[in-house]
């Protein structure tokens, strides 16, 4: 009769248990890993845009890429369709306001309201581009206290205000 032995197998229990730690170890090095890209991702986004006021108050702003908000002022719209130019001023936008109408309109009436100029190259003037819309701009600080947008948004909430029509008169026509 053959003789038959019983051999362990190559794998020792040491071994499966160092593989083990290995997986574990590779899996939380993954998780840290995912969990500081979205914590420093949502810090850096938490702000969309900063302020008139915040880019002026801070001289470490100069130079350097940012995104920020203001009240257009409309008479300072001026457009060089030669060189495709935008230059116009924008109001710091106070916070104390819930209606975006309304706080526009205080931060151009505001004559202390921080100002700032902003000068748009190779751009056409957009139809938006008017008296009291909310402007979004990323772009730097010039030294010369010039701020260039290399991109523009703009937001106008008095074409979503209602507006004060005679009861039963609608500015939105109903389908029916």
């Amino acid at each position: 009769m053959a003789d038959v032995q019983w051999r362990k197998p190559k794998h020792s229990a040491k071994k499966k248990r160092s593989e083990r730690l290995k997986f574990i170890g590779a899996g939380l090095l993954i998780l840290v890993a995912v969990l500081y890209l979205l914590i420093s991702g949502t810090l850096q986004g938490a702000r969309y845009f900063i302020t008139v006021s915040d880019v002026l108050d801070d001289a470490s702003y100069q130079g350097r890429t940012v995104r920020i908000s203001g009240a257009v002022d409309g008479e300072s719209i001026d457009y060089d369709s030669e060189k495709a130019i935008i230059r116009f001023s924008i109001a710091h936008i106070p916070s104390q306001y819930d209606d975006l109408a309304t706080a526009l309109r205080e931060a151009l009436r505001d004559p202390e309201a921080p100002r700032l100029q902003i000068i748009v190259e190779d751009a056409a003037i957009p139809d938006l581009l008017q008296h009291e819309a909310q402007a979004i701009l990323t772009g730097a600080l010039r030294a010369d206290g010039i701020f260039a947008a290399t991109e523009l948004l703009l937001k106008c909430p008095s074409r979503f205000e209602e507006s004060a029509a005679p009861e039963g008169l609608s500015r939105i026509p109903e389908h029916q």
